[in-house]
């Protein structure tokens, strides 16, 4: 491939398809679901469900990504589209050294499978210095597993930034309207005209019985797309968990973590308690809370007795800057609670509807 043999080549978190900490997503219109670090977002009118396929994909995948279409956009038309993506940290992309006179070529591959043949566009996006390329592929058969191998032109003009922020991703494209589609397809790196960047493109989303399966993605430097670089999956789920991570999903209380212990939960004072929760790898950024409400759907066992309470309230604080990363996060807990300041116990669910994720997302 004209670079490194030994070493990490694929830039890609999670291509195998192999970690889903968020479970199924339905009547998804912009945002994450199915598997982790790809996302799908529009403009329009379409919505799909996004899960983990299983036992679908081939030569050695068994995990796939797959887009239902679940409400069907036929119109396709003004500023419309449709974009399944994955996006980068700067300071993950420095090896490219893109935009100085040694930048690299990037070489694409991925697996996919679609109702609907025809052209479609792959995109990689310098979100940095507004500067984006595509690539025109085709797929030739209805349900049918093709490999795709895409090569990138080399960019010396906009380097990325060496920070924890999005420099780049890459965006399949599976519908887009005159907006993104009216030009003529730019196929090597310039700055942003909306209308060449998704030219020729086919409309994958034009009715609800069409599904989109994508598994196996690469992205290495070189104009040789090589054999996928497999890892382990506990260090495939570690390097997802810097983005996000589930402490407990919706529904897994009924799923035999009704009780479960999750956290350490310590009394800020007579009717204020702090949740004290560990994160299992520096998170990229200061995380966000999502959770689940629900009445009485959380308990805290003390040694006197515990409490119930319906939310976990708001992010009192996340670690320190000068720590390692984002390792710990404190949650303000003050709804029905009511002890002695000082006194500690262990925060579990005991409702489908009580759950806590972390989301630092690019």
């Amino acid at each position: 491939n004209g670079g490194q043999i030994g070493g990490r080549r694929n830039l890609v978190i999670n291509g195998a398809m192999e970690v889903a900490q968020r479970g199924d997503a339905t009547g998804v219109t912009g945002g994450y679901g199915g598997c982790d670090r790809f996302r799908f977002d529009r403009d329009g009118a379409s919505a799909v469900s996004l899960t983990q396929a299983t036992g679908t994909a081939s030569d050695g995948f068994p995990k796939a990504q797959r887009i239902n279409i679940t409400t069907a956009d036929t119109d396709m038309g003004g500023t419309n589209f449709n974009i399944l993506s994955t996006r980068f940290e700067g300071q993950n992309l420095q090896m490219i050294r893109k935009g100085t006179s040694e930048a690299q070529e990037l070489t694409l591959s991925f697996y996919i499978k679609s109702t609907v043949t025809g052209t479609y566009i792959a995109e990689l996006y310098d979100v940095d210095n507004s500067r984006q390329c595509s690539k025109a592929y085709t797929i030739s058969s209805s349900n049918t597993w093709e490999k795709k191998e895409i090569t990138f032109p080399a960019d010396t003009t906009g380097t990325f930034g060496f920070d924890a922020n999005r420099s780049m991703e890459i965006n399949w494209w599976f519908g887009a309207g005159p907006t993104y589609a009216g030009g003529t397809l730019n196929t090597s790196w310039a700055s942003v005209n909306n209308a060449n960047r998704a030219a020729g493109q086919v409309n994958a989303v034009n009715s609800t019985s069409n599904d989109i399966y994508l598994t196996g993605v690469q992205l290495e430097i070189g104009s040789q797309a090589t054999a996928f670089e497999y890892r382990n999956f506990a260090e495939e789920l570690a390097l997802c968990q810097r983005y996000f991570h589930a402490i407990i999903n919706q529904g897994w209380s009924s799923a035999g973590y009704n009780g479960s212990y999750l956290a350490l939960g310590v009394y800020l004072g007579s009717s204020k308690m702090a949740g004290y929760w560990y994160h299992p790898v520096p998170m990229r950024s200061n995380p966000t809370l999502i959770q689940g409400t629900a009445t009485d759907g959380w308990n805290i066992y003390r040694a006197d007795g515990g409490d119930v309470f319906n939310n976990l309230g708001g992010i009192i604080t996340n670690s320190a800057a000068h720590m390692h990363g984002k390792e710990f996060t404190l949650t303000e807990i003050g709804s029905n609670v009511g002890s002695t300041g000082g006194y500690a116990g262990i925060i579990s669910v005991s409702s489908d509807n009580a759950w806590v994720q972390f989301s630092s997302e690019l």
